[in-house]
């Protein structure tokens, strides 16, 4: 392979070469430098360029390779960075304007650990105001753009991640998920991603003044979007090395015990009184067929209320943010943003007060459910949205916007209030009046054992095939590199 289509491999293959020597750590990035000045212009998911600084961590890398050190597991990896997560010396702009100037004193753990690892951080990938909606523009940086066309937003928070590992800037994308910003933009470019459980990955800002709501604490997590699910083994293991920084932190090795086979795996369609699209059913059909044949035990059975789980949860994370964020928000958010957060509040109504305690001691009992279930079955694959990805802005269109956009999407900020593992992939491309589209599905796993989940992801990848090559296609077709 040529050097400038070094970009092309996943980040198990390039470190297979990259570790032997093979290819230097500095042709790895400059590849995916070269590809990021090539396809991001229009994409707008690279909002910060790191190519100068990069390059010189590569030949670093490379000059210490060559002197005797042992390199990393993810030597010469390209990777952006979100940025709402602190890299020292740049701006945690979380896409507000009013932070623009806010430069990290020091390195988030997660910054700290992927580089540890080896890996090279090429840019920094766009995020919503506040990181808080499911789709990706702000005032600051601008709209960031969907591969596979402008009918499919990117998704959010971590749009500009999913965005750029699936037109392939970089391997691995970091990014972040409280009610579905790691499993939002998986589902909307057609990327491999697991939220992490509580406590798996170490989390902290140092530009930070005060401490998160305690239900923020509790369903934030910091992950990878991949365009493989054997990247996520490759890198997952680097991500979640312990940090003091985190109190809270779980020191739990990446692979738990194997379990007795046949795993048996829940399987729903159930959407809660939601359409369910046929390409959405395809997906899970597709999915449980593979996983099947892989040697799954799979039953249609329904697991504990997801429904009142999610919606329970979500609004007393609203009853957080109402009362503590809110002020931020009304005074440093866009008329966008700002009528966005109105909806919200229409749509999940806060908890406040006792009523708000009472809900927040309620999650032990939906966790408890939740965990008794997951002895038989650890694992459960639903839908994750019950219709195809919606279009740029739809959560800008009012109520029916917003609930279009996270009303329905129970199975995704549910596993947040659980605390439990929940991964995304890719199970079809549909082909849909406005264009060619990814349709993921959704695998929750045991407490702490994401490991579980993504080896389901790699049962249906598979079958299905990784999904950033069709997009390849239909990018070098449409005039893209």
């Amino acid at each position: 392979m040529a050097n400038a289509d070094l970009w092309r491999l996943s980040a198990t293959e390039l470190t297979t070469l990259t570790r032997a020597g093979d290819v230097s750590a500095e042709d790895a990035v400059q590849a995916s430098i070269t590809r990021m000045h090539a396809v991001n212009p229009d994409l707008n998911a690279v909002v910060v360029d790191l190519s100068s600084e990069a390059l010189d961590r590569a030949r670093a890398l490379d000059k210490a390779r060559e002197s005797g050190a042992v390199p990393g597991p993810l030597h010469g990896v390209p990777v952006t960075i979100k940025i709402n997560i602190d890299q020292q010396g740049h701006a945690t702009s979380n896409g507000v304007t009013a932070l623009k100037d806010l430069i990290a004193p020091a390195d988030a753990p997660v910054v700290e650990n992927l580089q540890k690892a080896g890996a090279v951080v090429i840019g920094r990938t766009n995020t919503p105001e506040f990181s808080f909606r499911a789709d990706t523009d702000n005032p600051l940086h601008g709209r960031t753009h969907n591969p596979w066309g402008r009918h499919i937003s990117p998704g959010g928070s971590s749009g500009g991640a999913g965005a750029a590992v699936m037109a392939g800037i970089g391997a691995l994308a970091h990014g972040n998920d409280i009610g579905g910003s790691l499993r939002f933009p998986a589902a909307a470019n057609g990327a491999v991603t697991v939220k992490p459980g509580l406590g798996r990955v170490p989390a902290w800002n140092p530009s930070q003044t005060a401490e998160r709501g305690l239900l923020a604490q509790l369903m934030s997590v910091q992950g990878l979007i991949t365009r493989s699910a054997e990247d996520l083994h490759l890198s997952m293991p680097s991500l979640i090395a312990s940090d003091p920084r985190d109190p809270f932190h779980l020191p739990i090795p990446w692979r738990g015990e194997a379990l007795e086979p046949p795993i048996k795996v829940a399987f729903t369609k159930n959407t809660h009184g939601y359409d369910l699209h046929p390409e959405v059913e395809a997906a899970l059909d597709f999915a449980r067929d593979a996983l099947s044949d892989a040697g799954y035990q799979v039953e249609e059975v329904e697991p504990p209320n997801v429904f009142d789980a999610g919606r329970t949860g979500y609004r007393a994370l609203m009853g957080e943010i109402y009362a503590l964020m809110k002020h931020d928000v009304d005074a440093a958010g866009s008329q966008t943003v700002r009528d966005i957060f109105a909806v919200y509040f229409q749509e999940f109504p806060p908890f406040a007060g006792d009523e708000l305690l009472q809900m927040m001691a309620k999650r032990t009992f939906y966790a408890r459910e939740w965990s008794l279930f997951m002895e038989e079955y650890p694992l459960v694959v639903s839908p994750f949205l019950p219709q195809p990805f919606f279009k740029p802005d739809r959560d800008t269109e009012g109520a029916a916007g917003v609930h279009e956009v996270l009303g329905c999407a129970v199975y995704s900020y549910a596993m947040n209030f659980l605390g439990l593992p929940a991964a995304s992939v890719p199970a079809r491309l549909a082909e849909l009046p406005k264009g060619l589209q990814p349709i993921n599905i959704q695998i929750a796993a045991r407490r702490w054992r994401e490991d579980l989940a993504v080896d389901a992801c790699a049962a249906i990848e598979a079958r299905a095939g990784r999904m950033c090559l069709p997009l390849w296609e239909k990018m070098a077709a449409g005039g893209g590199v």
